[in-house]
């Protein structure tokens, strides 16, 4: 299993919004992508919330049963046409994939 986990601070206003406007389009856009090859294991989009420490704006945490899978999902045609968006309105983004 290859575990798949993004983190995203995103600008203070990009794409004619604010941040948080531009976390909430983004993780929808994420969401669209939870089911779009075989062998997403876990799909979990989430955003920094009220009250709870979070030096980053939106999450991903991703579950792929192997990395034949991890490699589909990232070349599918969906998940490629949000990639300009999240470019755009990101400002910083961390990534670390590993298998367990």
């Amino acid at each position: 299993m290859i575990k798949h986990i993004v983190l995203w601070k995103l600008k203070e206003f990009a794409e004619g919004a604010d941040r948080a406007a531009n976390a909430v389009k983004m993780k929808a856009m994420l969401d669209s992508c939870a089911n779009i090859v075989p062998g997403i294991l876990k799909f979990e989009a989430v955003l920094a919330q009220p009250g709870l420490e979070a030096t980053y704006d939106v999450i991903l945490y991703s579950e792929f049963a192997d990395q034949a899978a991890l490699d589909a999902y990232q070349a599918h045609p969906e998940h490629v046409a949000i990639k300009p968006f999240v470019g755009a309105v990101r400002a910083e983004r961390q990534c670390m994939d590993y298998a367990i």
